[in-house]
């Protein structure tokens, strides 16, 4: 038994290290063996190719979209691929019932017909550089966990705030790398003028929906278009019609030559966050908490919102993006608990405690440093989990509930201090957030939630309005909700409006929307007022825990935890064995759509027009057909992704782009705790359908005339 444990432990030390196709690596911190290892998989280009701070670069064609995905610049003209779900909101804001851009797709003829997205940007990387010295400098023996932060972040600002200082173009961001251990700043320019050019039907873009999202065989052409301009200097500029396309500093170029099993592939992207160093109790806090929270609330909440759009198209497109959003996450909450338990990753990582706790008593230098690090860290999980859990269903059931409540919470904590532009930008995304709400909609969400919530918890947890729902209304939420919604004025526009004009008839803390969310701000101030001291231990106890794990693998390379900045990841194309007796290939074809289309014809998640069909049951595919005369829609790496990385650039050994990453699969849900090399993959669509489905659906041979396309 002892001598299990010591293996389940060294495996999760190798996990957290270096290997051939595991891991988020830091572009401008690639050590010596993580290079020798891309090199030995096939990698044909230097370090300096991949990343240089003062010459171009394969990481100046690679953007973060919107803060949220990633994308890759693919024209010389700053014509930008990302992710069909990655678009989705633009698409949904600019569709219509009578201009149905989600069901029938969207082509711009010329760059006059090119849609802006306000409050879009793409933010591209300009260099990194490690401060963790001049960090570190600000925190002082006997330091609070609460001193600390406030230290770190008074000096994480001030160095983010000499960058754009020097240049006003460029933004500096100080993010925590290991927990903490270390701090790197990155500069970025960011680019706010983004218009869609091309987005595919969804019944392309989005095949499958709910019902093969996470999963593998996947057939999505998961794409779409955008283009970014700016002014005539090529400098960021707020969106103008004298705007014009900007000129990247690299244009990836594509390759039409696919790709075998074995072939070296690597991905870069802006992944959002990984806890590869959490402890086991963090896990379990995450399971019992955060995750089972979204299944439990969110399924109630995207029921009702799916019958309303099931049966009204006006419906289906105002929460269409909403859906797609809030769904993604509850289906990876189910996905990541499942898997959690099938691969055992608590038994691994109580398996890395015991020999770290071993470790520590090996040496009184250790038991000094890290000797009450385990013991402190499971009892600070234990003193906050009631209320930890309690708070995980209240931002499910409130915050990321009723949409009237979230419009309350915008309007009182609106910064009206900003810039002229800033201030506009955030009043009309609160206008625009009401284009896409129905009152009656929310009103049952809203009873919804007040129901799940109050089953979920214990009484002391309950908003002090409940206990007006008592005994004003007997109980009833719904009765509640139906008096709450006709005496708010904040349920359209005009309330904001009467509270912007100074309306002297209106006063905005009377409004019963505002009187409801100041309760639950309230609640949720106690709820973390509750957590502050436990929540403490819990930062420095994970931090301390990061940095054991890397002292007790000394000599291994270890790659932080992302956190939303760039990262590269490597490995190989590959298919895998999901459970005894299986395999799964390494690629898809058309032949897949035109499969699940005719088994699924009453299932709107596969339903397709039928001028897509005859288009792919005719192979005629041309140069974008593979060796043997077939179309390839999606294929699997081995690449180390999570969420963010969607829209990722995956290229080949030559840096050339292969695909686009968009998704993970089902079997290792886990893996943002725990990578699991024999199961985890990385699902990307195959550029040559996506070009496939420019040229000869949406007959786009404009764009693809823009292409630096290798054959």
């Amino acid at each position: 038994m002892k001598y299990r444990l010591f293996l389940l432990a060294l495996s999760v030390v190798c996990a957290l290290s270096a290997s051939a196709d595991e891991g988020m690596w830091m572009l401008g911190n690639l050590d010596k063996g993580t290079r020798r290892s891309m090199k030995e998989l096939g990698l044909r280009l230097s370090a300096d190719q991949l990343y240089h701070p003062k010459k171009p670069s394969l990481k100046d064609a690679v953007v973060s979209f919107g803060g949220f995905c990633s994308g890759v610049v693919v024209s010389a003209d700053g014509l930008v691929f990302t992710n069909h779900h990655c678009g989705f909101g633009c698409v949904q804001e600019h569709s219509s019932v009578e201009h149905d851009y989600l069901r029938d797709g969207f082509v711009a003829r010329s760059r006059s017909e090119e849609l802006p997205n306000p409050g879009l940007f793409v933010r591209f990387l300009v260099r990194t550089e490690d401060v963790t010295r001049r960090v570190l400098k600000a925190v002082k023996p006997g330091m609070t966990e609460s001193e600390r932060t406030a230290a770190v972040d008074s000096v994480s600002l001030l160095i983010a705030g000499e960058v754009s200082r020097r240049d006003t173009t460029l933004t500096g961001v100080v993010d925590p790398y290991y927990g903490g251990n270390e701090y790197w700043l990155s500069v970025y320019r960011d680019y706010p003028d983004v218009r869609l050019v091309f987005a595919p039907p969804s019944s392309v873009g989005k095949f499958g929906w709910d019902r093969d999202n996470w999963e593998w065989p996947r057939h999505t052409g998961d794409f779409s278009v955008f283009r970014i301009y700016a002014g005539p200097d090529n400098r960021p500029a707020a969106y103008s019609p004298d705007n014009v396309p900007y000129r990247p500093d690299y244009v990836a170029p594509i390759s039409l030559d696919g790709y075998r099993e074995g072939s070296f592939c690597m991905t870069l992207g802006y992944p959002g966050v990984t806890e590869r160093y959490l402890s086991s109790f963090g896990v379990e806090e995450m399971v019992q908490g955060p995750n089972q929270a979204q299944i439990d609330i969110r399924g109630i909440k995207q029921d009702i919102w799916k019958r309303e759009m099931e049966a009204r198209d006006e419906i289906r497109i105002k929460y269409a993006s909403k859906y797609d959003e809030s769904s993604n996450y509850w289906k990876n909450s189910i996905g990541m608990n499942r898997a959690v338990r099938r691969l055992h990753v608590l038994e691994k990582k109580r398996g890395l405690e015991r020999e770290l706790a071993r470790w520590i008593e090996g040496r009184s230098a250790r038991q000094r440093k890290y000797g009450r690090m385990l013991p402190a860290l499971q009892q600070a999980y234990a003193l906050r989990s009631e209320t930890n859990r309690a708070q995980s269903y209240f931002l499910e059931a409130f915050f990321n509930g009723p949409e009237l409540v979230q419009q309350a919470i915008a309007i009182l904590n609106f910064d009206f201090e900003g810039t002229q532009e800033e201030v506009v930008a955030g009043l009309n995304a609160i206008v625009d957030t009401y284009a896409d709400m129905d009152l009656d909609i929310d009103k049952a969400v809203f009873a919804a939630m007040l129901k799940a919530y109050r089953a979920q918890v214990d009484s002391v947890y309950l908003p002090a309005f409940y206990q007006e729902i008592a005994t004003r209304y007997g109980g009833d939420e719904q009765a509640y909700v139906d008096s709450l919604y006709a005496r708010t004025q904040l349920g359209t526009p005009r309330g904001l409006r009467r509270f912007l004009e100074r309306d002297t008839t209106y006063h905005i803390f009377d409004d019963p929307a505002v009187s409801v969310s100041i309760d639950l701000l309230t609640k949720f101030f106690e709820m973390g007022m509750d957590m502050q001291a436990a929540s403490a231990e819990v930062t420095q106890g994970e931090r301390l825990l990061n940095a054991a794990i890397r002292e007790f693998g000394a000599g291994r390379s270890y790659y932080p935890d992302a956190n939303s900045s760039m990262r590269l990841s490597f490995g190989t194309v590959c298919g895998y064995r999901p459970f005894d007796g299986a395999y799964y290939d390494y690629y898809t074809t058309v032949g897949g759509v035109l499969q699940k289309a005719r088994a699924y014809r009453d299932d709107p998640d596969f339903q397709v027009q039928p001028e897509i069909l005859r288009l792919l049951a005719s192979r005629d595919f041309g140069r974008y057909a593979d060796r043997d005369g077939d179309m390839r829609v999606c294929f699997i790496s081995n690449n180390d992704i999570t969420g963010g990385n969607s829209g990722s650039a995956m290229f080949n050994a030559e840096g050339e782009l292969l695909g686009l990453a968009f998704d993970g699969n089902w079997e290792a849900m886990s893996s943002d705790l725990l990578y699991e090399p024999a199961m985890q993959r990385c699902i990307g669509v195959d550029v040559r359908y996506i070009l496939f489905i420019m040229e000869r659906y949406g007959h786009a041979d404009s764009l693809i005339e823009e292409l630096l396309i290798s054959d």
